[in-house]
């Protein structure tokens, strides 16, 4: 099956003084999916925003939201991110007691369900769910801040997923770069988030299209 391959950069990484610039920069850069990584200080040891911030991005742009929820207990945010905007709504399994019942739950809000694991959760723990997601996202790093280096056996996770399940979108997230798309797609992933190395660059706009050559023709850029 001939999944879309996107660029799903994380506007974490973004100057947030200068945010509506920045989308924009992205948005011609050609990607196709703004990523928000909500953390809440307690799931991971950070805090980064909540659903007024994904609404007033959603404003800002045309492309639509992935809401990827970092937090505990998110069963009591998922209506807010809806009502904020979300496209997906992604939850870690790691975080909740009734992830079935959730990701039913988003479902019902209108928005897309997905579910996300950290590196060193097993694929098993979400197999229950793969009919009922729309996308997995596979975490390689460990969550919580930007910046780190991708954990090379969280590919294995991916390739052994996408046999699974060759028509799911699987995201992977964390430390993704130009030297090393490639080998993330070739493991199985077609939707990638991208953070620091999109916009800690000279020019995200530039630095955007080049991820997205690089995943719509691998031999194109070195």
């Amino acid at each position: 099956m001939n999944l879309t391959q996107i660029i799903a950069p994380s506007v974490l990484n973004a100057n947030f003084l200068e945010l509506g610039k920045n989308l924009q920069a992205i948005e011609q850069g050609g990607a196709e999916l703004i990523h928000l990584d909500i953390m809440d200080g307690h799931f991971v040891p950070n805090i980064s925003f909540g659903p007024t911030i994904a609404q007033n991005i959603k404003k800002g742009t045309s492309l639509p939201l992935d809401c990827h929820l970092m937090i505990s207990n998110p069963e009591n945010y998922v209506e807010a991110f809806a009502k904020a905007g979300a496209h997906y709504i992604c939850i870690h399994a790691e975080t909740t007691n009734h992830l079935d019942r959730l990701l039913h739950r988003i479902a019902e809000l209108g928005c897309i369900p997905a579910v996300s694991i950290n590196p060193a959760t097993p694929i098993e723990s979400i197999r229950h769910s793969l009919d009922i997601v729309q996308m997995v996202l596979i975490m390689s790093v460990n969550p919580g801040f930007g910046g780190q280096k991708l954990i090379p056996y969280t590919l294995d996770k991916i390739k052994n997923l996408r046999d699974q399940k060759p028509e799911l979108n699987i995201q992977i997230d964390g430390g993704i770069k130009l030297d090393n798309i490639q080998e993330a797609q070739n493991a199985g992933a077609n939707i990638f988030v991208v953070g620091s190395a999109i916009f800690e660059s000279p020019d995200p706009q530039a630095t955007c299209q080049k991820f997205v050559e690089k995943i719509k023709n691998p031999s194109s850029i070195d």
